[in-house]
């Protein structure tokens, strides 16, 4: 799977009563990740074993977790929860019908792509150590690029805040093109040029 190495594959289900018994989230949790999750299973494992690349200081294996799930949308919570409970880095594949995202959790956000077929996916194993090769996976399946002097987890807050910044202005120029009085339409308009000034200042 993803165009990975044989020796890191694995077949090893996570049944989802096990996670609940172990960790005991909270009901709405349990329901939540239960009703848009059917099942789970590690496919990969990515270690100095298995790839003969050495481990990072902070990252000394990673995990490929099949996620498959009962509808095309899920609820990105059911991933933190994932994270949180399991303490190791995961790449998940989220496949429905055949068609998947990637997704993995950094620094408490989702990191995750678009959609397109299961087997035309494939990831690339580039870096020094094992550290490397994840942050350049996240890089990869979030389209994230990096500006020079700026750590991934740097660049991953730029971009969030910039998104929310580009959904406040869009709702605010909304707001402007509907109003009629002139004076409020022009604070509107100073509000929204404010606004772009901040987001095109988060390099």
């Amino acid at each position: 799977m993803l165009g990975l190495p044989k020796a890191t594959e694995m077949n090893r289900p996570l049944p989802k009563k096990a996670i609940f018994d172990r960790f005991k989230p909270s009901p709405a949790d349990r329901q939540r990740f239960d009703t848009e999750i059917r099942r789970l299973a590690i496919v990969h494992e990515l270690s100095p074993a298995t790839t003969n690349i050495a481990a990072g200081e902070s990252v000394g294996a990673f995990y490929v977790v099949l996620v498959s799930l009962r509808g095309t949308e899920y609820d990105k919570r059911n991933l933190l929860l994932l994270a949180k409970l399991i303490d190791q880095n995961m790449l998940f594949v989220l496949e429905h019908e055949g068609m998947a995202r990637l997704a993995a959790c950094r620094a408490g956000k989702v990191v995750q792509s678009g959609s397109k077929p299961l087997d035309e996916w494939n990831i690339h194993l580039t870096g020094l150590n094992l550290e490397a090769v994840w942050e350049n996976i996240i890089t990869q399946i979030g389209d994230v690029e990096i500006t020079e002097g700026k750590t991934l987890d740097q660049q991953l807050a730029a971009d969030e805040e910039r998104g929310k910044l580009l959904k406040k202005i869009e709702r605010l120029e909304k707001q402007a093109r509907s109003e009629k009085q002139p004076r409020r339409k022009w604070e509107l308009v100073e509000e929204v040029q404010k606004l772009k000034n901040i987001k095109d200042s988060i390099l």
